[in-house]
């Protein structure tokens, strides 16, 4: 079978959507799959990877994602594929897999994160000047409003909400295959290697207990939100928590927050790294008050691992914690004191990390397993083209 992957980005440091493509493509080429990816990206080299990178000069990011998309469906028309599928939008698309969600989506809960009226107001008037804004969400409006339209894969049911509540798409039009991880293959001995690797590295003392955060966008992802939880936590008569802050980007401005929260000395900003299974070897928590998340791979990587969870309803990852038992979740991001409470009882004196029973972790491993996602990927692509030639 002959594929064309259509994806503007594909670096995983700009965060969890390249790297689960990156992820699907090595899954697919170990089923067989003739791939092919257009992108903007210039990936390494890797073997049985036809990489047809996307190059031009542009005047604004708008420009330069028009010229993708125009460059990309010439290119594509020029070849013959049996599936054309497309991560970033795409007109020559068989199937569009809106890793991000939808533009429509995105805008709205970038609105939730503005606290008043008025500022809100503003924010919507200026959304109609963004350029880049509204070409997106123009081609996307095209690709879900036309009858000769793609087949559209969402990453799970918060994503089906959006499609069908933003573009009344039909159900014809829709498959569900939920998001997927790659697990993680470390032995137990290495799990408490890196835990105590970790924690020495940061100066996080055996009973202290730890808390992460990982994200790249840190305003979306609701940092300001855990760290004035961080600081009332410091107020409840439970055990020392130290919480680590995973992520690219300037923390000068977060550094400044967490002086005047007078948290400076139990929150600490790591920056990037390549080593995020062995923080949370060494973590006891995941705290993710998202505003917005199609599905989080951090909450999907972290359940996969065992490791308990905290995120919002506003994130299709929650749809794989059971509250409670793997997890908890919260109705809003804002909610500070309901994550201030949920992380008191989980951090009270004498408690310890429950760890979940072998029944429900092999059932999470199978329900978010990014080959299961391929298989069900892979049977969408033999529907749609039932006579495509496949090795062997």
């Amino acid at each position: 079978m002959k594929v064309a992957l259509v994806t503007e980005w594909l670096d995983p440091w700009r965060g969890g959507a390249e790297t689960s493509t990156q992820q699907f493509m090595h899954h697919l080429m170990d089923r067989g799959v003739e791939l092919h990816v257009f992108t903007r990206s210039r990936p390494s080299p890797t073997p049985g990877l036809e990489v047809h990178t996307i190059g031009g000069a542009a005047m604004s990011r708008t420009r330069q994602s028009m010229t993708f998309t125009l460059r990309v469906d010439r290119l594509i028309a020029k070849d013959r594929f049996d599936i054309v599928h497309a991560i970033s939008p795409c007109r020559t698309a068989t199937i569009y897999q809106p890793r991000g969600g939808t533009v429509a989506e995105t805008v709205e809960r970038n609105l939730a994160l503005i606290r008043t009226r008025s500022a809100r107001g503003v924010k919507r008037y200026l959304n109609r000047l963004n350029l880049k804004q509204r070409y997106m969400r123009s081609i996307e409006r095209e690709l879900f409003t036309r009858d000769d339209g793609p087949i559209v894969v969402a990453i799970s049911d918060y994503v089906v909400g959006q499609l069908q509540r933003h573009y009344a798409l039909p159900d014809a039009r829709i498959r569900r295959i939920y998001n997927g991880v790659d697990p993680d293959p470390t032995e137990p001995s290495q799990r408490e290697e890196n835990r105590l690797a970790i924690r020495r590295e940061f100066g996080v003392l055996p009973d202290d207990y730890l808390v992460l955060l990982i994200a790249h966008n840190f305003r979306l992802k609701g940092v300001a939100r855990w760290m004035e939880a961080l600081a009332k936590l410091r107020h409840r008569d439970i055990r020392p928590i130290r919480s680590l802050v995973i992520g690219r980007g300037d923390t000068s401005r977060w550094r400044r927050l967490a002086k005047r929260l007078k948290i400076s000395d139990c929150l600490t900003f790591t920056g990037p790294t390549q080593r995020v299974r062995a923080f949370h070897h060494a973590a006891d928590l995941l705290v993710h008050p998202t505003y917005y998340d199609p599905c989080s791979r951090v909450v999907l990587e972290a359940l996969m691992g065992g490791l308990t969870c905290i995120t919002t309803k506003w994130d299709g990852a929650a749809e794989m914690i059971e509250h409670g038992r793997n997890g908890f979740i919260l109705d809003d991001p804002g909610n500070v004191e309901g994550l201030v409470d949920l992380v008191s009882d989980l951090a009270r004196p004498g408690s310890s990390p429950k760890p979940q029973s072998p029944d429900l972790a092999a059932d999470m491993a199978n329900r978010i397993s990014m080959s299961r996602h391929v298989t069900e990927m892979m049977d969408l692509y033999r529907n749609l083209v039932p006579f495509a030639h496949e090795p062997g």
